[in-house]
Protein backbone atom coordinates (compact mmCIF):
# COMPACT_ATOMS: atom_id res chain seq x y z
CA UNK A 1 0.00 0.00 0.00
CA UNK A 2 2.79 2.42 0.89
CA UNK A 3 4.49 1.66 -2.42
CA UNK A 4 1.23 2.37 -4.26
CA UNK A 5 0.86 5.73 -2.48
CA UNK A 6 4.46 6.63 -3.30
CA UNK A 7 4.08 5.92 -7.03
CA UNK A 8 0.74 7.74 -7.09
CA UNK A 9 2.38 10.80 -5.56
CA UNK A 10 5.24 10.64 -8.10
CA UNK A 11 2.76 10.35 -10.98
CA UNK A 12 0.69 13.32 -9.80
CA UNK A 13 3.84 15.40 -9.30
CA UNK A 14 5.05 14.53 -12.82
CA UNK A 15 1.68 15.50 -14.30
CA UNK A 16 1.84 18.89 -12.60
CA UNK A 17 5.37 19.44 -13.93
CA UNK A 18 4.28 18.58 -17.48
CA UNK A 19 1.23 20.85 -17.28
CA UNK A 20 3.35 23.68 -15.90
CA UNK A 21 5.85 23.29 -18.73
CA UNK A 22 3.19 23.21 -21.45
CA UNK A 23 1.39 26.30 -20.23
CA UNK A 24 4.20 28.56 -19.00
CA UNK A 25 4.79 31.85 -20.77
CA UNK A 26 8.09 30.93 -22.42
CA UNK A 27 6.78 27.67 -23.86
CA UNK A 28 3.57 29.22 -25.22
CA UNK A 29 5.43 32.01 -27.04
CA UNK A 30 8.13 29.75 -28.43
CA UNK A 31 5.56 27.19 -29.60
CA UNK A 32 3.53 29.91 -31.31
CA UNK A 33 6.55 31.25 -33.20
CA UNK A 34 7.90 27.79 -34.05
CA UNK A 35 4.61 26.69 -35.59
CA UNK A 36 3.63 29.96 -37.28
CA UNK A 37 3.73 30.23 -41.09
CA UNK A 38 6.79 32.19 -42.21
CA UNK A 39 6.75 34.89 -44.88
CA UNK A 40 9.42 37.13 -46.28
CA UNK A 41 8.49 40.78 -46.00
CA UNK A 42 8.22 41.09 -49.77
CA UNK A 43 5.62 38.30 -49.88
CA UNK A 44 3.31 39.91 -47.31
CA UNK A 45 -0.09 41.11 -48.48
CA UNK A 46 -2.35 43.37 -46.44
CA UNK A 47 -3.94 41.57 -43.48
CA UNK A 48 -1.76 38.46 -43.78
CA UNK A 49 -1.09 36.85 -40.40
CA UNK A 50 2.37 35.28 -40.32
CA UNK A 51 5.86 35.27 -38.87
CA UNK A 52 8.71 37.41 -40.12
CA UNK A 53 12.39 37.11 -39.27
CA UNK A 54 14.75 40.05 -39.48
CA UNK A 55 17.40 42.14 -37.78
CA UNK A 56 16.72 44.84 -35.21
CA UNK A 57 17.23 48.51 -36.10
CA UNK A 58 16.50 51.30 -33.65
CA UNK A 59 14.55 54.41 -34.63
CA UNK A 60 16.35 57.27 -32.89
CA UNK A 61 18.46 56.68 -29.80
CA UNK A 62 18.85 53.14 -28.43
CA UNK A 63 18.11 52.11 -24.87
CA UNK A 64 20.96 51.26 -22.51
CA UNK A 65 20.31 48.05 -20.61
CA UNK A 66 20.64 48.84 -16.89
CA UNK A 67 22.74 45.86 -15.81
CA UNK A 68 24.98 45.02 -18.79
CA UNK A 69 25.02 48.54 -20.30
CA UNK A 70 24.38 47.14 -23.78
CA UNK A 71 22.74 49.28 -26.45
CA UNK A 72 19.42 47.75 -27.36
CA UNK A 73 15.86 48.22 -28.58
CA UNK A 74 14.20 46.30 -25.76
CA UNK A 75 15.31 45.03 -22.38
CA UNK A 76 13.81 42.93 -19.64
CA UNK A 77 15.15 42.62 -16.09
CA UNK A 78 14.25 40.19 -13.32
CA UNK A 79 15.60 40.49 -9.76
CA UNK A 80 14.86 37.84 -7.16
CA UNK A 81 15.67 37.59 -3.45
CA UNK A 82 15.98 34.39 -1.48
CA UNK A 83 13.52 34.34 1.40
CA UNK A 84 13.35 31.76 4.17
CA UNK A 85 10.41 30.42 6.11
CA UNK A 86 11.41 27.91 8.75
CA UNK A 87 13.41 25.17 7.05
CA UNK A 88 12.25 26.14 3.59
CA UNK A 89 13.50 28.86 1.27
CA UNK A 90 12.49 30.11 -2.15
CA UNK A 91 13.17 32.89 -4.63
CA UNK A 92 10.81 35.85 -4.52
CA UNK A 93 10.58 38.32 -7.41
CA UNK A 94 11.17 41.88 -6.19
CA UNK A 95 11.75 43.68 -9.51
CA UNK A 96 10.44 42.79 -12.94
CA UNK A 97 10.49 45.43 -15.64
CA UNK A 98 10.47 45.66 -19.43
CA UNK A 99 11.22 48.66 -21.62
CA UNK A 100 11.25 49.11 -25.37
CA UNK A 101 11.94 51.92 -27.78
CA UNK A 102 10.72 52.31 -31.37
CA UNK A 103 12.51 49.82 -33.58
CA UNK A 104 12.34 48.20 -37.00
CA UNK A 105 12.77 44.64 -38.21
CA UNK A 106 14.83 44.62 -41.41
CA UNK A 107 14.71 41.84 -43.99
CA UNK A 108 17.00 42.81 -46.87
CA UNK A 109 15.85 46.11 -48.37
CA UNK A 110 12.48 46.08 -46.60
CA UNK A 111 11.43 46.86 -43.06
CA UNK A 112 8.59 46.13 -40.66
CA UNK A 113 7.51 48.17 -37.66
CA UNK A 114 5.60 46.92 -34.62
CA UNK A 115 2.85 49.48 -34.15
CA UNK A 116 1.03 47.89 -31.23
CA UNK A 117 1.39 47.57 -27.45
CA UNK A 118 -0.49 44.26 -27.26
CA UNK A 119 2.67 42.15 -27.08
CA UNK A 120 3.71 38.74 -25.83
CA UNK A 121 7.47 38.39 -25.75
CA UNK A 122 10.17 36.00 -24.69
CA UNK A 123 13.66 37.51 -24.63
CA UNK A 124 16.55 35.22 -23.74
CA UNK A 125 17.99 36.39 -20.41
CA UNK A 126 21.63 35.92 -21.35
CA UNK A 127 23.18 38.18 -18.68
CA UNK A 128 23.04 36.96 -15.09
CA UNK A 129 24.58 38.20 -11.84
CA UNK A 130 24.34 37.31 -8.17
CA UNK A 131 25.18 38.65 -4.76
CA UNK A 132 25.11 37.12 -1.32
CA UNK A 133 27.39 35.48 1.22
CA UNK A 134 31.01 36.45 0.45
CA UNK A 135 29.85 38.05 -2.81
CA UNK A 136 29.19 41.80 -2.84
CA UNK A 137 26.84 43.36 -5.35
CA UNK A 138 28.67 45.43 -7.98
CA UNK A 139 28.19 49.22 -7.98
CA UNK A 140 25.92 48.85 -11.02
CA UNK A 141 23.69 46.36 -9.20
CA UNK A 142 23.65 48.48 -6.04
CA UNK A 143 22.63 51.54 -8.05
CA UNK A 144 19.88 49.62 -9.86
CA UNK A 145 18.46 48.32 -6.59
CA UNK A 146 18.52 51.79 -5.04
CA UNK A 147 16.60 53.19 -8.01
CA UNK A 148 13.82 50.74 -7.18
CA UNK A 149 13.89 51.23 -3.42
CA UNK A 150 15.90 48.14 -2.45
CA UNK A 151 19.29 47.44 -0.85
CA UNK A 152 21.75 44.61 -1.39
CA UNK A 153 22.59 44.48 2.32
CA UNK A 154 20.43 43.59 5.25
CA UNK A 155 20.82 43.44 9.02
CA UNK A 156 24.32 44.36 10.26
CA UNK A 157 25.51 44.91 6.71
CA UNK A 158 25.31 41.26 5.63
CA UNK A 159 24.64 40.71 1.94
CA UNK A 160 21.21 39.49 0.95
CA UNK A 161 21.11 36.48 -1.35
CA UNK A 162 19.94 37.90 -4.66
CA UNK A 163 20.09 37.02 -8.32
CA UNK A 164 19.68 39.28 -11.32
CA UNK A 165 18.79 38.38 -14.92
CA UNK A 166 18.69 40.57 -18.00
CA UNK A 167 17.74 40.00 -21.62
CA UNK A 168 17.96 42.43 -24.53
CA UNK A 169 17.12 42.82 -28.20
CA UNK A 170 20.44 44.13 -29.45
CA UNK A 171 20.90 46.22 -32.57
CA UNK A 172 21.56 43.86 -35.47
CA UNK A 173 20.21 40.82 -33.61
CA UNK A 174 17.93 38.47 -35.53
CA UNK A 175 14.46 38.08 -34.04
CA UNK A 176 11.12 36.50 -34.91
CA UNK A 177 7.86 38.47 -34.90
CA UNK A 178 4.34 37.19 -35.51
CA UNK A 179 1.39 39.46 -36.20
CA UNK A 180 -0.92 40.96 -38.80
CA UNK A 181 0.78 42.90 -41.56
CA UNK A 182 -0.37 45.95 -43.50
CA UNK A 183 1.65 48.10 -45.89
CA UNK A 184 1.80 51.80 -45.05
CA UNK A 185 3.91 54.84 -45.82
CA UNK A 186 6.64 55.25 -43.21
CA UNK A 187 5.95 58.97 -42.76
CA UNK A 188 2.39 58.13 -41.69
CA UNK A 189 3.81 56.23 -38.71
CA UNK A 190 6.24 59.00 -37.74
CA UNK A 191 9.16 57.12 -39.25
CA UNK A 192 11.84 58.50 -41.61
CA UNK A 193 10.30 59.27 -44.99
CA UNK A 194 13.33 57.70 -46.67
CA UNK A 195 12.06 54.25 -45.61
CA UNK A 196 9.19 54.54 -48.09
CA UNK A 197 6.58 51.79 -47.73
CA UNK A 198 6.90 49.75 -44.58
CA UNK A 199 5.03 46.77 -43.18
CA UNK A 200 3.06 47.66 -40.06
CA UNK A 201 2.82 44.70 -37.65
CA UNK A 202 -0.12 44.79 -35.26
CA UNK A 203 -2.35 42.52 -33.21
CA UNK A 204 -5.85 41.38 -34.04
CA UNK A 205 -8.85 41.35 -31.71
CA UNK A 206 -7.93 37.85 -30.54
CA UNK A 207 -4.22 37.46 -31.36
CA UNK A 208 -1.42 39.63 -29.91
CA UNK A 209 1.97 40.28 -31.49
CA UNK A 210 4.54 37.65 -30.53
CA UNK A 211 8.28 38.46 -30.31
CA UNK A 212 11.35 36.40 -29.46
CA UNK A 213 15.09 36.30 -30.04
CA UNK A 214 15.37 32.64 -29.09
CA UNK A 215 17.20 30.82 -31.94
CA UNK A 216 14.54 28.09 -31.79
CA UNK A 217 12.02 30.61 -33.12
CA UNK A 218 13.98 32.33 -35.88
CA UNK A 219 14.20 29.56 -38.45
CA UNK A 220 12.54 30.53 -41.69
CA UNK A 221 9.91 27.85 -42.03
CA UNK A 222 6.93 26.52 -40.06
CA UNK A 223 7.27 23.31 -38.06
CA UNK A 224 3.74 22.17 -38.92
CA UNK A 225 3.74 23.15 -42.55
CA UNK A 226 3.58 19.56 -43.87
CA UNK A 227 0.43 18.87 -41.82
CA UNK A 228 -1.42 22.10 -42.42
CA UNK A 229 -3.31 22.66 -45.71
CA UNK A 230 -2.90 26.46 -45.47
CA UNK A 231 0.91 26.34 -45.52
CA UNK A 232 2.25 26.77 -49.05
CA UNK A 233 5.79 25.40 -49.29
CA UNK A 234 6.72 28.00 -51.87
CA UNK A 235 5.94 30.77 -49.37
CA UNK A 236 7.86 29.29 -46.44
CA UNK A 237 11.28 30.52 -47.48
CA UNK A 238 14.18 28.23 -46.63
CA UNK A 239 15.33 26.13 -43.74
CA UNK A 240 18.28 27.58 -41.82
Amino acid sequence: MNQYIFFSFVAVFAIFLIIGFIFNKETIIKRKLKNAPFKKLGDFKDNDLAKIVGKVEVVGEPLIAPLSKRKCAFYTVLVEKRVSSGRNSNWKTIIEENFKTRFLIRDGDQCAFINDDKLKFYIVQDASYSSGFMEDATPTLVHYLQQHGYKSEGFLGFNKSMRYKEGVLEIGEEIAVFGKGKWREAIGMRLPESLGRILEISSTEKVPVYISDDPDTTFKTARKQSNHPRYNRNEQGYRR
